[in-house]
């Protein structure tokens, strides 16, 4: 019996960039993608010690963009995520999340307003096929409103670190610091126009992430012209897996992991970015019933590992007492930090007493306590 072929990767503008630099690649979610920059002096360590001390270069071009067009794209964007739309003022973005009618996570987003009927949402890779078609589900036939994915006309390359904003001033006249955190405008950067500068990012440090059209010349040419501007600040290309430690050790969830449809908002600690009082939408009344019933049964803490072994994802939680009471759902050394740490998922009365766990590391029985979220955060300026 035969079966049918896996389907060819899918690549980024760069991708012919990224083997001529000797990345190893990696397939994920469906596209083939630079895990890290081998070489010397490089690798994951290198790339995410750059981006905490200078400046890191990412291709997210994989990312999806879903665009709601249309008198009312507002009320049907509102209607499918968790946070408070109708607060966006042109130019602003904010993150959220789809939800299940549980209240679970589809995935996790950010929002931008391009004007008063115009929404851009951007997705994760691995679930943008399922988050545009469960879109498509929930308000594809609203009235007023025109849903598209343009996930294939957007290249993305994010610049990450407290040299980033040093380094894209060099390409572009548009000032920068007058673009607060999650705010977003349009300019002309590296000689290419209609870039929507935004200033956000997923690192823990500042940074801004640029989309400009996905055609490979100019892809190209954004990405070599950022290298280049970033040399005196120690620039490197940095690939999946120091993206990874580092919104790790910022404690930043991670959709199939911190978030999926098995764990809720509350479970997920992210309720900073829910908005229950803005009124109807998809998940609040399973919200609104957990909260009711006096919150989660489970949360994500975060752990540091006392004694020596590397919590890994999907490793057991055990109480002092050894019984299995949870999960790791992410773990690894922080580089930065210079330990080793993990996010987990446990009762609610453990995270609560903020007693020391232990955590079944091939078999063997290792020591974490619980700290406070997130591991790092950046000095403010």
């Amino acid at each position: 019996m035969s079966t049918a072929a896996a389907p060819p990767l899918k690549k980024t503008a760069l991708n012919a960039t990224h083997r001529a630099l000797k990345a190893k690649m990696v397939d994920f979610g469906g596209w083939d993608m630079p895990v890290e920059y081998p070489g010397p002096g490089g690798g994951l360590i290198a790339e995410h010690m750059a981006v905490r001390t200078g400046v890191g270069l990412f291709d997210v071009s994989h990312m999806g963009e879903i665009q709601f067009r249309g008198p009312g794209a507002l009320a049907a964007v509102e209607h499918i995520t968790m946070n408070n739309v109708s607060q966006l003022q042109d130019g602003q973005a904010h993150y959220s999340a789809l939800l299940t009618p549980q209240g679970t996570f589809v995935d996790d987003i950010l929002v931008h307003r391009l004007s008063a009927n115009d929404y851009l949402l951007v997705v994760n890779a691995g679930t943008k096929d399922k988050d545009f078609a469960w879109i498509r589900q929930q308000v594809g036939a609203w009235p007023g409103i025109h849903i598209a994915d343009y996930s294939a006309y957007y290249s993305q390359l994010a610049v990450q670190g407290p040299r980033a904003l040093e380094t894209l001033a060099k390409l572009t006249k548009v000032d920068l610091t007058a673009i607060k955190n999650y705010r977003f405008t349009w300019g002309t950067v590296a000689g290419i126009p209609n870039v929507l500068i935004a200033r956000t990012g997923y690192s823990g440090e500042d940074g801004f992430e640029v989309y400009i059209p996905s055609d490979e010349a100019a892809t190209v040419k954004m990405w070599n012209a950022l290298l280049d501007a970033g040399a005196e600040f120690g620039i490197r290309p940095c690939g999946l897996g120091a993206r990874n430690t580092l919104r790790l050790e910022a404690a930043m969830s991670l959709y199939g992991h911190e978030i999926s449809e098995e764990i809720n908002v509350f479970e997920a600690g992210l309720t900073r970015w829910l908005k229950l009082d803005k009124g109807k939408f998809i998940g609040r009344e399973a919200l609104l019933a957990v909260k009711a019933a006096g919150g989660p049964t489970r949360r994500i803490v975060g752990l540091e590992m006392v004694e020596r072994g590397i919590a890994r994802d999907g490793y057991s939680v055990l109480s002092g007492r050894g019984e299995v009471i949870g999960k790791v759902t992410s773990g690894s050394p922080a580089p930065f930090l210079k330990t080793n740490i993990a996010l987990a998922l446990v009762p609610a009365a453990v995270a609560q007493s903020g007693e020391d766990v232990l955590v079944d590391v091939r078999g063997k029985h290792v020591r974490a306590r619980q700290v406070p979220l997130p591991f790092y955060k950046r000095a403010s300026k």
